[in-house]
C-alpha cells in the first residue's frame, strides 16, 4: 500500500538551488525504494514510497530538511497514507513539496526524459561539487600551488634546498586532504575498514618512493623513512591524538584493547624481524659473511607478509566482534555525517594519492641537496622531516577523529599504518629489491634497531590498558623529540661493517 507519493516538476529543478535534495530523493528511486510513474497532465514525474520503505524514509527525513519538515515524527507518517485514485496535486503532501520548490504546473515530459536528464545532470554537477569542498574549501589549499612551483623550480634552477621546501609545502595540503576523504569514506566502511583504507591511502606514497630509491640503489634511503615512518606514526601522530583528545573532552578516553593488543604483537614480531639481521651482522657470526643476513631477511619478509595477510582476515572476517568499535556509527549518523559520495571519496584518494606520489619523487631527489643547504644529516631529514610530511594524513585524520572521540578510527590509522608498513610495506620491498637484485634486507643497523624496539615496547605499555588521556598524548610527544634529537646527532656509518 502505497505511504506516500510526491510530484516534482522537472523544468523548475534546473531553476532551483536543491540540487543535493533532488540528488537524496532519486537516489532512493532508482536503489529500488520508490518507483516512479509519469503524470498525464500536470507534473513531469511522480515518487511512490510504498509502507516497506521505513529505511528510504527515515534517510530522507534525516538528509532533507524540506522531507522532515514534511513527515514529522515517525507516529505522523501514518496520517499521509493516499490511494493510488487520489490525485497527489490536490493532498497536502504534494502542496507543501511543490510549496519547498516554488514550483508550478508545467508541460509535461516523458518519465524516460526525465530519467535521462537525471542521471546527465548528476553526472555533471556532483563531481564540481566535490571538487569545490575537497580542493577549495579548507584553507590549508591555499599551499596547493607550492606543488606545481617545485616541479617547476626542479627543472628550471635546479636548486634542490627550495625544491626540497616546495614540495614539503605543496604536499601538506594534499595529506590533509586524503584524511578528510578518508574520513567521508570511513561514514560508509565503518571503522575498522575505514581505519585500513587510511593507512593503506595514506602508505602508499610511501610504497612508491621506497620502489622509486630502490631502482636508484638508495637502500638506505628505503630503511629510513620507512623506520620513519614507523616511529612518526607511533609516537607524533599517536601522541598527538592522544593529546588533543584528551584536552578537547576533559576526561579519559577507551578504546578497544584487544586491537591494540593484536596490534603490539606484530609490532613485536617486526622487531624479532629486523633485530636477527642486525645483531647476526654486528657480531659477525654469519655463515657465510655478507649474504646470511640477506638470506635470513628474505625468508623473514616472506613469513612476515603471510603474517599480515592472517591479520586482515583475522581482523575483517574471524574476529569482527573483538574488532568492533565500542559506540558503532549508525546508519543515520552516516547519512548526517558524510559530505561526499562514497564512490566521490575513492575517486579522491587516488587522485591525491598520485599527486602525492608525483611530488614525493621530486622530495626525495632532493634530499641530498637540502642536506647540503641546510647543513643537516640526511639520516635526520629521512627519518624525522619526510615522515612528518608524509605521514601527516594519519596525523590530520587521526586527530580529527580523538576530537570526535572516535579512538578505535584514531587507532586504527596511527598504529595500524606503523603495522602495516612493518608487516607488509618492508617486507614487500625487501622481496621487491630481490626481484630487481638490490641487495635489501631487514638490516636497519644497530641504532635503528634499537630505536625501534625501545618505541615499540613504550606505545605498547601505553596501550595495555584500553585507555588515553593527555597526559598519555604528552609523553609519546616527548618520547618523539628524544628520538628527534638522537638522530639529530646521529652519523649514518659509511662501513657496511659497523
Amino acid at each position: 500500500m502505497p505511504l506516500f507519493g510526491i510530484h516534482f516538476k522537472a523544468d523548475e529543478w534546473q531553476k532551483r538551488s536543491c540540487y543535493m535534495e533532488c540528488d537524496i530523493i532519486m537516489s532512493a528511486l532508482f536503489n529500488g525504494g520508490a518507483e516512479s510513474a509519469h503524470h498525464e497532465k500536470d507534473f513531469d514525474l511522480k515518487l511512490t514510497f510504498y509502507d516497506d520503505t521505513d529505511l528510504t524514509l527515515q534517510n530522507l527525513a534525516l538528509n532533507c530538511k524540506f522531507i522532515s519538515n514534511l513527515m514529522g515524527s515517525t507516529e505522523e507518517k501514518t496520517n499521509y497514507l493516499s490511494d493510488e485514485g487520489t490525485p497527489l496535486k490536490s493532498s497536502p503532501v504534494a502542496k507543501n513539496v511543490l510549496h519547498s520548490f516554488d514550483c508550478e504546473t508545467g508541460p509535461v515530459r516523458s518519465s524516460p526524459d526525465v530519467t535521462r536528464w537525471w542521471k546527465t545532470n548528476n553526472i555533471r554537477i556532483r563531481p564540481l561539487r566535490s571538487a569545490y569542498i575537497v580542493l577549495v574549501r579548507a584553507k590549508i589549499n591555499v599551499l596547493l600551488p607550492f606543488g606545481p612551483l617545485a616541479i617547476l623550480l626542479h627543472y628550471l634552477t635546479g636548486k634542490h634546498g627550495w625544491v626540497f621546501f616546495f614540495t614539503l609545502l605543496g604536499i601538506a595540503p594534499l595529506a590533509e586532504r586524503l584524511g578528510y576523504a578518508t574520513e567521508q569514506l570511513a561514514f560508509y566502511t565503518g571503522p575498522t575498514v575505514g581505519g585500513l583504507l587510511n593507512a593503506t591511502f595514506g602508505n602508499a606514497t610511501e610504497m612508491i618512493i621506497s620502489i622509486y630509491a630502490l631502482k636508484s640503489g638508495m637502500i638506505r634511503v628505503v630503511q629510513q623513512s620507512l623506520l620513519g615512518s614507523i616511529l612518526s606514526n607511533m609516537l607524533l601522530v599517536l601522541g598527538c591524538a592522544f593529546f588533543t583528545g584528551g584536552i578537547v573532552h576533559h576526561k579519559v578516553q577507551v578504546f578497544n584493547k584487544g586491537s591494540a593488543v593484536v596490534n603490539s604483537g606484530l609490532l613485536l614480531m617486526a622487531v624479532m624481524g629486523t633485530t636477527f639481521p642486525a645483531v647476526l651482522h654486528f657480531t659477525h657470526t654469519e655463515l657465510h659473511s655478507g649474504e646470511s643476513a640477506l638470506s635470513l631477511s628474505r625468508f623473514s619478509s616472506c613469513i612476515m607478509l603471510i603474517a599480515y595477510a592472517s591479520y586482515l582476515f583475522f581482523q575483517l572476517k574471524s574476529q569482527q566482534d573483538l574488532y568492533g568499535p565500542l559506540d558503532e556509527v549508525g546508519e543515520d549518523e552516516v547519512e548526517d555525517d558524510s559530505e561526499i559520495y562514497a564512490w566521490e571519496a575513492i575517486g579522491w584518494l587516488a587522485i591525491l594519492t598520485v599527486w602525492v606520489s608525483i611530488l614525493s619523487g621530486y622530495l626525495v631527489d632532493a634530499i641530498q641537496g637540502a642536506s647540503e643547504s641546510l647543513n643537516l644529516p640526511v639520516a635526520f631529514i629521512s627519518v624525522i622531516l619526510l615522515p612528518i610530511v608524509g605521514n601527516a594524513a594519519e596525523h590530520a585524520s587521526a586527530i580529527m577523529f580523538a576530537m570526535k572521540d572516535k579512538l578505535d578510527i584514531t587507532l586504527g590509522v596511527a598504529i595500524g599504518s606503523s603495522t602495516q608498513i612493518s608487516m607488509f610495506v618492508i617486507p614487500f620491498c625487501v622481496v621487491v629489491g630481490w626481484c630487481m637484485g638490490e641487495p635489501m634486507d631487514l638490516n636497519f643497523k644497530l641504532f635503528e634497531t634499537a630505536t625501534l624496539f625501545i618505541t615499540v615496547l613504550v606505545v605498547a605499555f601505553m596501550l595495555q590498558e584500553g585507555t588515553s588521556n593527555y597526559f598519555k598524548g604528552l609523553m609519546l610527544i616527548l618520547c618523539y623529540l628524544i628520538v628527534a634529537a638522537s638522530f639529530f646527532v646521529h652519523i649514518d656509518p659509511t662501513n657496511d661493517n659497523d
